[in-house]
């Protein structure tokens, strides 16, 4: 099958090449740097499918304009597909498949790697020992064990985030329309969002990006949280909305805040600006904080990950080309 790969970097060439060269009918790929959008859909042209990542713009002008070019499917590199019209995709006749549970532990060890680091402050301690500051103040952490964790979202990544923080001797409460007894069983006590947001001290992102979630943590929903909460997102973007999370931060009332994604990220992220000045002066803002740590939407970044992208990648792609069915496909009825 013919592909037209966006937003590729030297890793994803690496790793698809890879898993492709394992397959006894290989495809044929067209990696492009550039990522999928309006400007960029004629590239497409000749293939039968694109292969496309978490910041390619998917709408329903790109969509008619791919069918229009003869593709027949969206193969994600990536769980989510928030960025994907899937109305659109169905009323062309387009098929979406995804990558589900490449590897939950990648996302969930950074993720308390970040919470780690927020409370013993590692961030700033590297940058002063570099400097030959060996000064305590302003470092104090406190002991994790016997805090409450709030995890919202029980997915994958949610219970392997609950299975580490109960080693470390938490607390947890959840929040989900679906009860996972894996989370259950570790003790995990199902609480309302207003209840979560008042009892943790941690508070943990792992819910989908959909209507019902875009920026769930807003003013009102940081108003509810115990003032100095530690608030960590590695899920997608916009489930905070990010000026409400700054006014949290200057009044005090969050006191640590991780990000591995920021809802204005598509110029930004998987890019190297380091020779220009950012023009995105919230993001600007952020970077102001001690007490906040960002970084470039990494959390999945592990060997294990990529591989299992890139081999269940090109597996919806052979599934497809033989049997005209991915086997990861979105359906757009499951989410009515």
């Amino acid at each position: 099958m013919d592909v037209s790969v966006f937003s590729t970097k030297p890793y994803d060439r690496r790793f698809l090449d890879a898993a492709n060269a394992r397959l006894s009918q290989p495809h044929r790929l067209a990696y492009l740097e550039v990522g999928l959008n309006a400007e960029t859909v004629l590239l497409a042209q000749g293939s039968q499918a694109v292969c496309v990542f978490v910041n390619d713009v998917l709408d329903a002008g790109v969509l008619e304009r791919l069918a229009a070019a003869g593709i027949q499917l969206v193969a994600l590199r990536s769980a989510g597909f928030n960025n994907v019209d899937l109305a659109a995709a169905k009323r062309h006749g387009i098929t979406v498949a995804r990558v589900p549970g490449y590897s939950p532990e990648a996302v969930a060890e950074h993720t308390v790697a970040m919470m780690l680091a927020l409370n013993r402050n590692i961030h700033r301690a590297y940058a002063r020992v570099r400097e030959g500051n060996f000064a305590l103040d302003g470092l104090l952490g406190f002991d994790i064990r016997r805090r409450t964790v709030g995890i919202v979202g029980t997915g994958k990544i949610g219970v392997a985030v609950a299975r580490i923080m109960k080693g470390f001797g938490c607390g947890i409460v959840a929040c989900d329309p679906c009860i996972n007894d894996e989370c259950v069983a570790m003790g995990a006590q199902y609480v309302p969002l207003d209840e979560l947001l008042a009892t943790a001290q941690i508070i943990t992102l792992h819910c989908p990006l959909t209507p019902q979630t875009h920026h769930l943590i807003d003013a009102a929903a940081i108003a509810r949280m115990q003032r100095g909460v530690m608030l960590i997102n590695t899920s997608r973007g916009a489930v905070v909305e990010t000026r409400a999370i700054i006014a949290g931060l200057k009044s005090g009332a969050i006191g640590h805040l991780g990000l591995d994604v920021y809802e204005e990220e598509g110029d930004l992220f998987f890019n190297n600006l380091s020779d220009e000045v950012l023009q995105d002066d919230v993001f600007a803002r952020l970077l102001t904080f001690p007490n906040v740590l960002i970084t470039g939407h990494q959390a999945f970044f592990t060997l294990e990950a990529m591989t299992a992208i890139a081999e269940v990648t090109l597996k919806n792609l052979s599934s497809f080309e033989q049997s005209g069915r991915a086997n990861y496909e979105v359906s757009i009825e499951k989410l009515a």
